[in-house]
């Protein structure tokens, strides 16, 4: 059957709200539907695709390692895990990693860290302090952590243990904290939200006080790191370094893999505490090495900061041309157009038209997460098609 559309109808629960084409390829910035067309992807296999799509290196270290060993246990030891251990911690200003397959599981893995670590040096402090219009996942736990009440209406009663405040407002964390928090978890830019960047200064701010009470900053980079935003971590460019850190999405180019690192001093579990069975196996660990490899060795977040700079300026450019756009804003290759009316599936429409796919973050909104290596001429090539968008639909 090649009516692929019609059996995702049959056969799949209603949870996906999809763009209606069905993607059979991609090479670089590059995808096509199995009609034959071609699209430039500027949603990235939601900030999954940090090299774009089957980049040599990836293909080279998956199908190496897939002739190899897939798939053991953590009851052994693993040399692509230790590899990746090795370079991450290397690079960072953490410690200690454990690895999950994806980003609601290290969030989760991070909130249960936190809490242990409460439970042991903070007379049992439990609760954690996330901010509104927060996302870190689909669990029950990461869920009731989201600061979007839209998530959690469906599942009511949430698991108790978090408090949402405004985000870029230390005194709301402030005012939030007492002898029950063990932890404040943020994103250094808030993606799903709508791609919400903070003072400069606020992380710092946020560090400094959980430095002054004695309890843990987490710093939710699953779709921050591995340089969507124009440095190896989001948190190098805000002055706050976290004492547990999560990362998915691109750490593995577009193979499932997510882990969470913590400093020493916020490393309580023992053995038994956590586990995984697939966590770090060895075929998504030679992935995420390849990747982080060719980042570092490569420079790719700088490239990310150049021409996330050039994009943005682009997208400034159109702001000043169609009235009906309130705000662009971004960091790196994370980048958002906001506009004064719901007309976001309008314009995702009308991108997909011309050969652009881009993801609705928001119904007033447009969110831009293409891969981290792309040129000047791809952004050229997407703003040219979203310029005849926006004009098309007129406002």
């Amino acid at each position: 059957m090649s009516n692929w559309q019609e059996l995702e109808r049959q056969y799949f629960l209603r949870t996906f709200d999809r763009v209606p084409i069905t993607i059979v390829r991609g090479q670089g910035v590059k995808v096509w539907d199995d009609t034959g067309r071609e699209y430039f992807d500027f949603v990235g296999g939601w900030a999954c695709a940090s090299l774009g799509h089957c980049h040599p290196v990836l293909i080279e270290a998956v199908t190496d390692q897939v002739k190899t060993l897939v798939q053991t246990s953590n009851a052994f030891y693993t040399v692509p895990q230790l590899q990746l251990a090795e370079l991450l911690i290397k690079n960072s200003c953490l410690d200690r990693i454990f690895y999950a397959n994806s980003g609601a599981e290290v969030v989760e893995g991070a909130i249960k860290l936190a809490r242990r670590y409460g439970k042991l040096k903070l007379n049992g402090a439990y609760e954690v302090i996330t901010a509104l219009n927060s996302f870190h996942g689909r669990t029950l736990a990461t869920t009731a952590a989201t600061g979007q009440p839209k998530f959690q209406e469906p599942y009511l009663p949430m698991p108790v243990g978090f408090k949402s405040v405004a985000f870029n407002d230390i005194e709301a964390i402030k005012s939030a904290t007492t002898a029950a928090t063990c932890a404040v978890m943020l994103e250094p830019v808030q993606g799903e939200g709508g791609v919400n960047i903070p003072d400069n200064k606020y992380l710092a701010q946020v560090r400094a006080w959980c430095d002054e009470k004695g309890i843990l900053l987490i710093l939710d980079e699953v779709q921050t790191g591995v340089g969507r935003l124009g440095t190896l971590f989001g948190y190098e460019q805000f002055g706050a370094e976290p004492d547990i850190m999560t990362l998915a999405k691109g750490l593995g180019g577009g193979v499932p893999i997510g882990a969470f690192l913590a400093k020493e001093r916020a490393s309580a579990f023992v053995p038994g505490d956590h586990g995984s069975t697939f966590g770090g196996n060895p075929l998504v660990c030679a992935a995420g090495y390849a990747v982080v490899k060719f980042i570092i060795e490569n420079n790719i977040p700088g490239n990310a900061r150049k021409v996330g700079a050039y994009f943005l300026s682009g997208l400034q450019d159109l702001k000043r041309k169609f009235s009906f756009i309130r705000d662009v804003r971004g960091r790196g290759l994370l980048l958002a157009v906001e506009f004064d009316k719901d007309i976001g599936q309008t314009a995702l429409r009308a991108c997909l038209d011309g050969g652009l796919l881009v993801n609705r973050v928001k119904p007033n909104a447009l969110r831009f997460m293409p891969p981290l290596n792309i040129t000047s001429g791809d952004v050229d090539a997407a703003l040219s098609i979203l310029n005849k968008a926006l004009a098309a639909i007129g406002g």
